[in-house]
């Protein structure tokens, strides 16, 4: 037991039961033919060579991340990270209603800045931070606010709510700030169903890239508060941004919010980072005992980039092809891969030519993604990215508006 099989498809490991050895021979004689179409021998030892010829071409094909860590998903208890906005005043009711509308659970600093910024500005929290910090809450805090229920939208789509350009389907925008920029910040999870693992910035103008701003939004704020006060020398704003912080903090130090911008738990995170991608915030993916979950891209970041500016920049639609052959080379890898149940290779390569941003990666993007998604069980992901490619876009981002 345990020498031919592949525990449900998984690659070798012990026998679950005796259709796994079946399903797993099927798999690799399928593989056989594929490659080996017309060459195969009759004979027996024949066959047996060129079977393990065929397992040492596909291992050759991509690698498996050293290590064999597992990335487990956690659990948000473990970390302090309770769901309990109904502390914030919040009704259980609005709660559930939010989390009905983005199908998405809410941490519970979400829902204590709510109530941070209710005491600012009882009238419209939405635009507290508006005069001091130039931010204003969005996303899921219009639900808050009740601009659901007024909204001339009859069908709005919430994963597309302030739903940035480069936003990858792990990130959820709660606030906006300098629209010249379109900075904006966001709760950032490795699956749909945790809690997020940080908060993190981004600026969709400048590009994809995903700045970590603590593991809470009160965090974030204090880091944007001191990042200011060290920007102006009015006297007045100074000490108005200076009242705001000892407010800040002093409810955040009440509620037991750290304001460290890298956090035990997000270095403890980093460790299961199997790769950083172009937005840098970096992918969780599984990976059980045997290593099996991940193999890396045959590109550094490097490398890829290169490619994708020669397709992008290619002066016709015949070289644009031409310069298309390593991406093709590599989503055959991940086919690959895919059967051996490292789906991070596939989950990589669809991030990073999303984070790329040009259309001319969608077909592709739109082929990898979803299904990296579905065979991680994130398929909640998968809803979101084909929603935002199909309607990808700079501007109008409020699907609450008018």
């Amino acid at each position: 037991q345990g020498i031919w099989s592949c525990g449900g498809g998984r690659g070798f490991g012990p026998v679950v039961e005796a259709g796994d050895l079946v399903l797993w021979w099927r798999k690799i004689t399928s593989l056989w033919r594929r490659e080996l179409a017309g060459t195969a021998c009759p004979c027996i030892i024949c066959s047996a060579v060129e079977l393990i010829f065929l397992l040492l071409v596909m291992a050759g094909r991509g690698k498996r991340k050293a290590g064999g860590r597992s990335s487990e998903t956690r659990n948000p208890a473990e970390d302090g990270k309770k769901n309990r906005g109904g502390e914030s005043g919040v009704s259980e009711d609005l709660q559930q209603e939010l989390q009905h509308l983005y199908q998405l659970p809410m941490p519970e600093d979400f829902y204590h800045l709510w109530q941070f910024c209710e005491e600012l500005n009882p009238g419209n929290p939405c635009d507290a931070l508006t005069s001091s910090l130039g931010l204003q809450l969005v996303g899921p805090y219009d639900i808050l606010a009740g601009k659901h229920k007024v909204t001339t939208n009859v069908e709005p789509n919430y994963f597309l709510h302030w739903r940035y350009f480069y936003d990858p389907p792990e990130f959820q925008t709660v606030i906006a700030g300098d629209s010249g920029t379109q900075y904006h910040l966001g709760y950032f999870r490795d699956t749909p169903d945790e809690l997020p693992a940080f908060v993190a910035a981004g600026e969709a103008k400048k590009g994809c890239s995903l700045l970590q701003m603590g593991d809470n939004l009160f965090c974030s704020l204090n880091l944007l508060l001191n990042r200011r006060l060290k920007e102006i020398s009015n006297k007045r704003q100074i000490s108005s941004l200076k009242e705001l912080e000892t407010k800040l903090t002093a409810m955040a130090k009440k509620l037991n919010y750290s304001l460290e911008q890298r956090t035990k738990g997000m270095k403890a995170r980093d460790r299961k980072v199997s790769t950083k991608t172009f937005h840098g915030a970096g992918l969780v993916v599984p990976i059980d005992k045997s290593g099996v979950g991940y193999r890396e891209l045959p590109e550094t970041d490097g490398s890829l980039k290169k490619i994708c500016k020669a397709i992008v920049e290619a002066p016709s639609d015949e070289a644009r092809i031409k310069a298309f052959a390593p991406i093709q080379e590599m989503i055959t890898y991940v086919q690959f891969a895919n059967d051996e149940c490292d789906y991070g290779m596939g989950y990589e390569l669809g991030i990073d030519l999303f984070c790329y941003g040009s259309h001319y990666f969608h077909k592709v993007v739109r082929q990898l993604l979803p299904l990296a998604y579905k065979l991680l069980k994130s398929h909640l992901f998968a809803e979101i990215v084909e929603a935002h490619l199909a309607k990808r876009k700079w501007d109008d981002l409020d699907q609450l508006k008018g």
